[in-house]
Formats: structure tokens, sequence, C-alpha cells
């Protein structure tokens, strides 16, 4: 542990907190950075965090993935996807392909890509070829989505978009009768592309402590600090524990190029259902790389459990921090990343797959599962 990560956790252990406090993080990668430094056990025993709705793959449409899955079985179309999306299971009897993976290895033309620019690249290599990047992400995703979009696309690129907000889902929270949390440490790299501003409705509006965080444990420990006392002192408001990289307004020129690309609008999130204001659709300009424009419409409204969650599958209530990742059903037991029956234990930002990774199998001490 560095210098700094030791001062701060000294300075937190001398707080002198009268209750529990419930931390709520939002960003997928904090939880990684939490549960990789051992942050949990170096807490004071009445502090308790959180993993919140920061897992873009966990929230992506079940019948968005299911409609990529049929353009490539169906239309032949080159299908391109960022390479945590291919194990996602959707909802199809066991004789049928249940992930993007198992489509392509039924013969779909499926590739896992990391970057937009590699679709742009795959696109001018196969001219002859409908290529569709199926895009699931948040705004830091989506920044270099739209970059791509507004540089022009190749005639045969169509963008399947599955993009979202970060924080709609917390104000949805905050709306609810019960939040289940005291403060909220704010994701630092969404903080990054749209300046921290964006998360002071949270003590504006419902006077919840609240802190945009970094990745390390200095800056982690900083943000918990920080939320603590103005608890403890009745004085929400936003701190900037991450300001060698987080600025007031943002990152000006992401920002103009996701309002220049993408208009905001309601959309489903998976397991969850609709949230206002929290989906990225493609403009009317750039309608003529809309897949969801121009290709067939595969999504089967009378599919059986369309657009939910796998059965038994508890990822909907991890991801809005209502139970923890042992405290699913099937966690450990028929879910595991070798064999993921729902998406928080497929990607690296799932709350799941984290714990699992570090080594945590049952409740923690202190913890409500």
């Amino acid at each position: 542990m560095s210098d700094d990560a030791r001062t701060w956790l000294a300075r937190l252990q001398a707080l002198d907190l009268p209750r529990r406090v419930r931390i709520l993080n939002v960003c997928g990668g904090h939880e990684r950075s939490i549960t990789q430094a051992g942050l949990r056990g170096i807490l004071p025993a009445n502090v308790e965090l959180i993993p919140g709705p920061g897992c873009p793959v966990c929230v992506c449409p079940e019948e968005a993935i299911y409609q990529a899955m049929q353009l490539a079985l169906r239309d032949g179309v080159i299908l391109l996807a960022f390479g945590d999306m291919l194990r996602v299971p959707v909802n199809v009897p066991k004789d049928e392909p249940r992930s993007l993976e198992q489509a392509r290895a039924a013969g779909a033309d499926i590739r896992p890509i990391a970057s937009p620019l590699e679709a742009v690249q795959v696109a001018r290599d196969h001219p002859d070829r409908q290529v569709v990047f199926f895009a699931a992400g948040f705004e830091t995703t989506f920044a270099p989505v739209a970059a791509m979009v507004a540089a022009g696309l190749p005639d045969n690129l169509l963008l399947l978009s599955a993009g979202r907000l970060t924080w709609p889902a917390v104000a949805m929270l905050l709306d609810g009768q019960a939040p289940g949390f005291d403060a909220l440490v704010a994701p630092g790299h969404v903080a990054t592309v749209m300046g921290p501003e964006e998360w002071a409705f949270v003590p504006g509006q419902y006077r919840i402590p609240t802190a945009v965080a970094g990745f390390s444990a200095g800056s982690l420990l900083a943000a918990f600090y920080s939320v603590l006392r103005q608890l403890i002192e009745d004085r929400p408001f936003l701190d900037n524990c991450y300001p060698e990289v987080v600025r007031e307004g943002g990152n000006a020129t992401a920002r103009r190029l996701l309002e220049e690309v993408f208009a905001v609008g309601e959309a489903n999130w998976r397991g969850i259902g609709p949230i206002p204001a929290s989906g990225f659709i493609l403009r009317e300009r750039y309608a003529a790389h809309d897949a969801s424009r121009r290709l067939p419409d595969h999504t089967d409204a009378t599919r059986r459990r369309v657009g939910e969650m796998p059965p038994g599958c508890d990822c909907a209530r991890v991801v809005l921090g209502q139970i923890y990742p042992t405290g699913c059903r099937l966690y450990g037991r028929a879910c595991t990343p070798r064999n993921p029956v729902g998406p928080c234990m497929v990607s690296d930002e799932g709350a799941c797959r984290i714990w699992w990774a570090g080594g945590i199998r049952e409740p923690e001490p202190g913890t409500a599962a």
C-alpha cells in the first residue's frame, strides 16, 4: 500500500462513526480495485461498500444481444463486438446458440474487437460484406464510438447501439422508496469525459454525500474519507478526489462528439426495465448507418423470458446494489466464470466475476447478503 493510501486509511479509521454507513460505488473498475486491494477488509466494521450499476455488459438488453446473434446467423453479416459481450447468455432453448460465442461456433461470422477503429478497418477490408458493430458501453466507451461515426463510416458499416449513461440509473435508485445507500462514490472515467458536475444532483437534490474517485487505493480511500466526513458533519457536497484527471466540464471534445452523433432517450436495462434519458440513440442524420433501421428486426416479443435475466439469476439485484454477489442463488454453484449463467459473471466489470476472481466464496462479515 502506498504512503498516500496509508495516510487516508489512518484518517478514515480515526473518524467517529455513529452508525453503519453504506457507500455505493457506481463503477465496475472501482469494484475491481476495491476487491483486488482488499479494501473491504481494512475499513471499519460499520462501513459497508456496495457494488453498483457500473457494468455495461451486465445491463445490455438481452433482446439486443439476441438481435445481434440473429443478424449474424440469419443475414450473414460480419458481426463485431467488444470481447466480453461474446459470452453473455440469452434466453433461448438449450438446443439453440445461447451467446455470440456459441453462434460463432455454429458458423456465424462474429469477431471480437477492442476498438471502434478496428470496426472501420474490418469494413474496409471486406467492402463486399455487410459489417455490423454491436456496441455496448457507457459514456467512456461511446465517446470513441461517436468519434468513429463523426469521422465518416464506410458505406458497408452499420452500428447496433446499446450505449447507456450511468447517472440515470443512480437517479432511479434515489427516486425509489429505499435507495439502500448513504453515500456515493462516482465513477472517475465517466467524470473525466462528462465532468464531475454531472453528479452534483446527488448531494444537491438528495443530500447524499458524493465523491468522484480514481482507481488507486489512495484515491478510493480519500473518497471514502470524504463522504464519511460529510455524513458526520451533515454537510453533503460533491468532492473531486481524482483531480489529476477529472476537470470541471469534462472533455469538451468528447462531449461535443457525443452530442453531435447521439440523442439521449429512454432505454431498457436488462432485468431492470426502461430508465428515462439513459440510452444513446443514433441521430437521424446518421440513419444510413443505423442497423436497427437498415436491417431486419429479429427480436421476438413472444420468446420466453425475452429481455429478462436467465431463470434463477439475481444479476439485476446485484447491479442495483440490493444484494451482494454471494447472495445470488446461483453464485459459485450453477454460475461460474467458466460457465456463466448471468452477465455479472461474464464481464471484468461485473461484480460477480470480480468477487469470484478475488476468491470471495461466502458472504463477508458485516455484509448483508
